[in-house]
């Protein structure tokens, strides 16, 4: 599974954030073996240029499961922690549902 972090100019993307996003997401993922065959993250930070507010940090999860249309989610938050972690639990239970409907054909 190759995972992707991308962030917006508000954000510094550096590599140890990048590093604690991938083991988050992959830990989280694990289990869905080689389905997925691709994890991409977009970071933003909705109003940077004002440096307060509530539910500002953006994650979006795009994630591409073999031989399927891609699984979008995103959740906001207002640490970047709690928005990733929300994403990646909306992640696995869209990614659930998907895998249990092809499952009942």
């Amino acid at each position: 599974m190759i995972i992707q972090v991308n962030t917006d100019n508000s954000i510094e993307g550096n590599r140890e954030l990048a590093r604690e996003i991938e083991t988050a997401v992959r830990n989280s993922l694990e289990r869905f073996g080689g389905q997925i065959t691709r994890v991409e993250v977009h970071l933003s930070d909705d109003n940077s240029d004002k440096k307060s507010g509530t539910k500002d940090k953006s994650c979006l999860l795009e994630a591409r499961l073999a031989g399927l249309q891609p699984i979008a989610v995103s959740h906001q938050a207002e640490a970047m922690e709690q928005a990733v972690d929300g994403a990646v639990d909306k992640l696995v239970r869209s990614i659930d549902a998907t895998l249990g409907k092809l499952d009942n054909r």
